[in-house]
């Protein structure tokens, strides 16, 4: 009796594959607690994440391990679905999130440390594996794309958290 076809595994030998990673560091004047909530809050990404138009947790839960953020975005012009699992949630510390970008696989995530006089350091980190057609992209530029959006994005984090912080709003 003749054996079934093999599964041959399609990935690219490691030599071969690239990894690119970037982190954006910013300084928040509020609590841990403060910023974790607002992160928290994924009904709000669109106020710092310029490609999302719409956020939420499928089933309305929490961010936990397992569970999937599900947002409506517009990149290149296009308006599109997209959805991020939830790899890591330590409160109030760290969460972290695996995907797609483009055709390749990427995950991000955001840290959090208690600063001087009650401020936060926070850290964004994006990390992509070069895949498909994004490996004829050149990974540095590709890099400084990603880290050019980071550092927009942190900004809007800070400005958001810290203007409901004076408004005495906070996040719910």
């Amino acid at each position: 009796m003749a054996a079934g076809p093999e599964a041959t595994d399609t990935r690219l030998p490691e030599a071969d594959r690239m990894t690119i990673r970037t982190e954006s560091r910013i300084t928040v004047a509020c609590s841990v607690s403060d910023v974790w909530a607002y992160m928290c809050d994924v009904g709000r990404w669109p106020e710092w994440a310029p490609t999302v138009l719409e956020c939420r947790v499928r089933g309305g839960g929490t961010l936990q391990p397992g569970a999937w953020v599900e947002q409506r975005a517009k990149d290149l012009g296009l308006n599109h679905r997209r959805r991020e699992q939830v790899t890591a949630v330590d409160p109030p510390r760290s969460m972290a999130f695996a995907g797609t970008m483009g055709t390749s696989v990427a995950r991000w995530g955001m840290e959090f440390e208690p600063a001087d006089a009650g401020y936060t350091n926070a850290m964004m980190w994006v990390e992509v594996d070069l895949a498909n057609i994004m490996l004829v992209v050149p990974g540095r530029a590709l890099q400084g794309q990603i880290q050019r959006v980071s550092n927009i994005e942190m900004a809007a984090i800070k400005a958001a958290v810290e203007s409901d912080m004076q408004a005495g709003a906070g996040s719910p």
